[in-house]
Protein backbone atom coordinates (compact mmCIF):
# COMPACT_ATOMS: atom_id res chain seq x y z
CA UNK A 1 0.00 0.00 0.00
CA UNK A 2 1.21 3.17 -0.68
CA UNK A 3 1.62 6.00 1.88
CA UNK A 4 0.18 8.82 1.27
CA UNK A 5 1.81 12.57 2.50
CA UNK A 6 -0.70 15.13 2.81
CA UNK A 7 0.98 18.98 1.87
CA UNK A 8 -0.95 21.52 3.93
CA UNK A 9 -0.94 23.85 1.27
CA UNK A 10 -3.89 25.29 -1.28
CA UNK A 11 -1.06 27.09 -3.39
CA UNK A 12 -1.39 25.03 -6.41
CA UNK A 13 2.31 26.31 -7.39
CA UNK A 14 3.87 25.56 -3.95
CA UNK A 15 2.51 22.24 -4.44
CA UNK A 16 3.87 21.35 -7.66
CA UNK A 17 7.57 22.48 -6.38
CA UNK A 18 7.17 19.88 -3.15
CA UNK A 19 6.11 17.42 -5.89
CA UNK A 20 8.85 17.84 -8.06
CA UNK A 21 11.43 18.24 -5.40
CA UNK A 22 10.11 15.02 -3.34
CA UNK A 23 10.03 12.95 -6.81
CA UNK A 24 11.74 9.44 -6.34
CA UNK A 25 9.26 8.86 -3.16
CA UNK A 26 7.36 6.10 -3.12
CA UNK A 27 4.48 8.44 -2.08
CA UNK A 28 0.73 9.38 -3.36
CA UNK A 29 1.20 13.02 -2.61
CA UNK A 30 -1.90 15.36 -1.71
CA UNK A 31 -3.39 18.81 -0.77
CA UNK A 32 -5.87 20.40 1.51
CA UNK A 33 -7.73 20.36 -1.86
CA UNK A 34 -8.14 17.11 -1.93
CA UNK A 35 -10.17 17.24 1.36
CA UNK A 36 -13.10 19.29 2.75
CA UNK A 37 -13.53 21.27 5.52
CA UNK A 38 -10.04 21.02 6.65
CA UNK A 39 -9.40 23.69 10.01
CA UNK A 40 -8.04 27.13 9.61
CA UNK A 41 -5.02 27.46 10.23
CA UNK A 42 -3.61 30.97 11.41
CA UNK A 43 -0.25 31.36 10.71
CA UNK A 44 0.85 33.84 13.63
CA UNK A 45 4.15 31.83 14.28
CA UNK A 46 7.24 33.76 15.24
CA UNK A 47 9.15 31.98 13.14
CA UNK A 48 8.82 30.29 9.68
CA UNK A 49 9.57 27.40 11.40
CA UNK A 50 6.68 27.80 14.36
CA UNK A 51 4.12 27.79 10.88
CA UNK A 52 5.53 24.98 9.48
CA UNK A 53 4.97 22.93 12.20
CA UNK A 54 1.66 24.08 13.86
CA UNK A 55 0.51 23.22 9.90
CA UNK A 56 1.74 20.01 9.68
CA UNK A 57 0.60 19.49 12.82
CA UNK A 58 -3.05 20.32 12.91
CA UNK A 59 -3.84 19.08 9.56
CA UNK A 60 -1.99 15.38 10.70
CA UNK A 61 -4.42 15.43 13.51
CA UNK A 62 -7.14 16.56 11.01
CA UNK A 63 -6.44 13.98 8.16
CA UNK A 64 -4.60 11.05 10.42
CA UNK A 65 -1.97 10.88 7.69
CA UNK A 66 1.76 11.51 7.23
CA UNK A 67 1.49 15.36 7.07
CA UNK A 68 3.89 17.93 5.37
CA UNK A 69 3.88 21.95 6.84
CA UNK A 70 5.91 24.05 5.01
CA UNK A 71 6.50 28.12 5.23
CA UNK A 72 9.09 30.12 3.64
CA UNK A 73 9.40 33.54 2.73
CA UNK A 74 12.24 36.26 2.08
CA UNK A 75 14.27 38.02 4.35
CA UNK A 76 15.92 41.72 3.15
CA UNK A 77 19.13 42.94 5.20
CA UNK A 78 18.06 46.45 4.68
CA UNK A 79 15.11 45.49 6.28
CA UNK A 80 16.03 44.06 9.17
CA UNK A 81 14.72 40.92 7.63
CA UNK A 82 11.49 41.49 6.38
CA UNK A 83 8.95 40.65 5.11
CA UNK A 84 9.93 37.60 6.81
CA UNK A 85 7.16 35.51 7.99
CA UNK A 86 4.60 38.19 6.30
CA UNK A 87 6.06 37.32 2.69
CA UNK A 88 2.71 36.30 1.46
CA UNK A 89 0.82 38.86 2.86
CA UNK A 90 3.36 41.94 2.82
CA UNK A 91 1.11 44.55 0.60
CA UNK A 92 -1.94 43.60 3.36
CA UNK A 93 -5.57 42.79 2.89
CA UNK A 94 -5.52 43.33 -0.77
CA UNK A 95 -1.89 40.90 -1.20
CA UNK A 96 -1.17 39.62 -4.59
CA UNK A 97 2.49 38.44 -5.44
CA UNK A 98 2.68 41.32 -7.76
CA UNK A 99 1.49 43.82 -5.14
CA UNK A 100 4.24 42.46 -2.69
CA UNK A 101 6.96 42.66 -5.10
CA UNK A 102 5.87 46.56 -6.04
CA UNK A 103 5.88 47.18 -2.38
CA UNK A 104 9.47 45.76 -1.91
CA UNK A 105 10.58 47.70 -4.64
CA UNK A 106 9.47 50.86 -3.25
CA UNK A 107 10.61 49.99 0.16
CA UNK A 108 14.20 49.80 -1.09
CA UNK A 109 14.20 52.78 -3.79
CA UNK A 110 17.33 54.30 -4.16
CA UNK A 111 19.18 51.87 -2.48
CA UNK A 112 22.18 50.15 -4.50
CA UNK A 113 22.52 46.46 -5.14
CA UNK A 114 25.52 46.04 -2.40
CA UNK A 115 22.60 46.78 -0.15
CA UNK A 116 19.62 45.01 -1.37
CA UNK A 117 21.18 41.34 -0.17
CA UNK A 118 18.39 39.09 0.83
CA UNK A 119 17.98 35.24 1.49
CA UNK A 120 14.71 33.06 0.82
CA UNK A 121 14.33 30.87 3.77
CA UNK A 122 11.74 27.74 4.58
CA UNK A 123 11.40 25.51 6.68
CA UNK A 124 9.23 21.83 6.77
CA UNK A 125 7.40 20.46 9.39
CA UNK A 126 6.55 16.21 9.60
CA UNK A 127 3.76 15.32 11.21
CA UNK A 128 1.56 12.13 11.63
CA UNK A 129 -1.59 11.41 13.90
CA UNK A 130 0.88 11.34 17.02
CA UNK A 131 2.18 14.29 16.69
CA UNK A 132 5.78 15.95 15.00
CA UNK A 133 7.69 13.51 13.24
CA UNK A 134 10.88 15.84 12.06
CA UNK A 135 11.92 19.48 10.78
CA UNK A 136 14.19 20.66 8.41
CA UNK A 137 15.42 24.38 7.45
CA UNK A 138 16.61 25.22 4.27
CA UNK A 139 18.32 29.09 2.59
CA UNK A 140 19.27 30.44 -0.68
CA UNK A 141 21.35 33.48 -0.25
CA UNK A 142 20.96 36.59 -3.41
CA UNK A 143 19.41 39.89 -3.59
CA UNK A 144 17.19 41.73 -4.89
CA UNK A 145 16.64 43.40 -8.30
CA UNK A 146 15.75 46.75 -9.33
CA UNK A 147 12.85 45.59 -11.28
CA UNK A 148 10.87 42.63 -12.07
CA UNK A 149 12.43 40.08 -14.57
CA UNK A 150 11.04 36.46 -15.84
CA UNK A 151 7.65 34.62 -15.97
CA UNK A 152 8.59 31.51 -14.33
CA UNK A 153 8.02 30.68 -10.22
CA UNK A 154 5.91 32.63 -7.76
CA UNK A 155 5.91 34.78 -4.64
CA UNK A 156 8.98 37.28 -5.29
CA UNK A 157 10.99 34.75 -7.87
CA UNK A 158 10.94 37.93 -10.05
CA UNK A 159 12.56 40.15 -8.15
CA UNK A 160 15.12 37.55 -6.34
CA UNK A 161 18.44 37.61 -8.02
CA UNK A 162 20.85 34.42 -7.75
CA UNK A 163 24.62 36.02 -7.55
CA UNK A 164 25.94 32.47 -9.32
CA UNK A 165 23.51 33.04 -12.27
CA UNK A 166 23.10 37.14 -12.55
CA UNK A 167 19.17 36.07 -13.17
CA UNK A 168 16.22 35.79 -11.38
CA UNK A 169 14.42 32.80 -10.02
CA UNK A 170 11.51 33.77 -12.71
CA UNK A 171 14.36 34.31 -15.03
CA UNK A 172 16.19 30.69 -14.46
CA UNK A 173 12.89 28.65 -14.78
CA UNK A 174 12.35 25.26 -12.80
CA UNK A 175 15.07 23.34 -13.89
CA UNK A 176 17.60 25.77 -11.99
CA UNK A 177 15.71 26.84 -9.29
CA UNK A 178 14.69 22.96 -7.75
CA UNK A 179 18.21 22.25 -7.54
CA UNK A 180 19.36 25.44 -5.56
CA UNK A 181 16.36 26.89 -3.92
CA UNK A 182 15.50 27.44 -0.26
CA UNK A 183 12.82 25.15 -0.39
CA UNK A 184 14.62 22.17 -2.34
CA UNK A 185 17.48 22.60 0.16
CA UNK A 186 14.65 21.73 3.41
CA UNK A 187 13.41 19.01 0.91
CA UNK A 188 16.24 17.33 0.26
CA UNK A 189 16.80 16.71 4.06
CA UNK A 190 13.04 15.71 4.81
CA UNK A 191 13.50 13.08 2.19
CA UNK A 192 15.60 11.62 4.39
CA UNK A 193 13.03 12.15 7.57
CA UNK A 194 10.82 10.37 5.08
CA UNK A 195 12.82 7.63 3.78
CA UNK A 196 13.35 6.83 7.45
CA UNK A 197 9.46 6.58 8.66
CA UNK A 198 8.80 4.82 6.05
CA UNK A 199 11.07 2.27 6.40
CA UNK A 200 10.65 2.06 10.23
CA UNK A 201 6.32 1.51 8.86
CA UNK A 202 7.62 -1.34 6.63
CA UNK A 203 8.51 -2.82 9.71
CA UNK A 204 5.16 -2.97 11.20
CA UNK A 205 6.83 -0.40 14.01
CA UNK A 206 4.98 1.31 16.48
CA UNK A 207 5.72 5.26 16.98
CA UNK A 208 6.26 6.99 20.12
CA UNK A 209 6.79 10.53 19.61
CA UNK A 210 7.97 12.55 22.56
CA UNK A 211 7.38 16.18 22.48
CA UNK A 212 9.99 17.01 24.92
CA UNK A 213 12.89 14.78 24.51
CA UNK A 214 14.45 14.74 21.70
CA UNK A 215 14.53 10.90 20.87
CA UNK A 216 11.96 8.86 18.42
CA UNK A 217 11.15 5.45 19.37
CA UNK A 218 10.27 2.75 17.99
CA UNK A 219 8.19 0.12 19.93
CA UNK A 220 7.76 -3.27 19.05
CA UNK A 221 6.79 -6.57 20.61
CA UNK A 222 10.23 -7.98 21.05
CA UNK A 223 12.44 -4.71 21.15
CA UNK A 224 12.67 -1.23 22.21
CA UNK A 225 14.67 0.93 19.70
CA UNK A 226 15.98 4.40 19.89
CA UNK A 227 17.58 6.88 17.60
CA UNK A 228 17.90 10.67 18.03
CA UNK A 229 14.86 12.66 16.91
CA UNK A 230 14.30 12.72 12.60
CA UNK A 231 15.60 16.19 12.32
CA UNK A 232 18.22 17.35 10.36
Amino acid sequence: MIQELVVATKNKKKLGEIKEILRGLDLKITSLADYTKTPRIIENGKTFKDNAIKKAVKIARFTKKLTLGEDSGICVAALSGKPGVYSSRFAGKDKSDLKNNLKLLELLKGLPQTRRKAQYCCAVALADKDGLVGVAEGKCPGFIDFVLKGNFGFGYDPLFIIPKYKKTFAQLGPRIKHKISHRYHALKKVKKIIRKYMLLLSQDVNFLLFSNVNLLCALSSSTLACSSLLQI
